[in-house]
């Protein structure tokens, strides 16, 4: 099958792209680097063209809200649009576990529209909601860093690796439609605030961590497990202790 993976040079994306390949798939990287630009329509056609599949691994440069909303409706509607004329028969996009549960925060907000305009664009399609990934520790940590202090809510936490978040994607792109939701996580469930302060003691980053109830997870107010899906989801083995030893065993680049 010709996949064209939106988004194909990214953590995620190169991965599904490598994966694909490996198992005989023409698998095509686009992105804007490669004239491939779903926010203006830039190339868009081509790539699509003769394409079996779409996976959208894409994410957006700007998390505030207006931005974030715009870049995920654009670049889906122009997706959309360009498969059905191409006449392309399945489409991934890649979401967030919770993403129903946390509408106070604008990225959230703008992955449900994102959902949305799959689930009614006629087109059959696969949802794939991943956990956070372990990638994202410092990303987390440096958006709730107050004064040098991380403060972050003590809620649980089931996190993965993008290698297996990568996996499942490429898995659902290889397969038939679902037309729904697959969730997947990480082995194992932490609290937030000991998940970044392991991750941070990591990389030899000495800020602390403080439990903060009231803190908020990219705009969302958190009770308890918002971060962590139901007991249908897909759990990947891959643990954080086993990622940690493969980051430090990992070449200097």
């Amino acid at each position: 099958m010709k996949i064209v993976v939106i988004g194909g040079t990214g953590l995620v994306g190169s991965k599904v792209v490598a994966l694909l390949s490996e198992h005989g798939h023409e698998a095509i990287a686009a992105s804007p680097n490669s004239g491939v630009n779903t926010l203006t329509g830039q190339g868009v056609d081509a790539a699509l063209t003769g394409a079996d599949v779409v996976v959208d691994v894409s994410n957006s440069p700007s998390f505030e809200d207006k931005a974030v909303m715009d870049f995920f409706t654009t670049s889906t509607n122009t997706l959309l649009a360009a498969e059905r004329r191409a006449g392309v028969g399945h489409h991934i996009a890649l979401s967030v576990v919770g993403s129903e549960r946390m509408t106070e925060s604008g990225y959230m907000r703008a992955k449900l529209a994102q959902e949305k305009l799959i689930e009614e664009s006629g087109i059959p399609f696969s949802i794939v909601h991943a956990t956070q990934f372990f990638e994202f520790v410092k990303s987390i940590a440096d958006a709730a860093t107050v004064d040098g202090t991380v403060r972050l809510a003590p809620v649980h936490i089931a996190p993965m690796a993008a290698a297996d978040v990568s996996t499942a994607v490429a898995r659902a792109a290889a397969g038939t439609p679902s037309n729904t939701v697959h969730k997947v996580r990480g082995p194992e469930e932490f609290l937030l605030t000991d998940l970044i302060r392991r991750g941070l003691t990591a990389r030899h980053d000495e800020r602390t961590v403080v439990a903060d109830p009231e803190s908020r997870y990219f705009g969302a107010l958190l009770t308890d497990r918002e971060l962590v899906p139901g007991p249908d989801a897909e759990i990947f083995a891959t643990t954080f202790d086993q990622w940690l030893a493969q980051q430090a065993a990992a070449p200097v680049r």
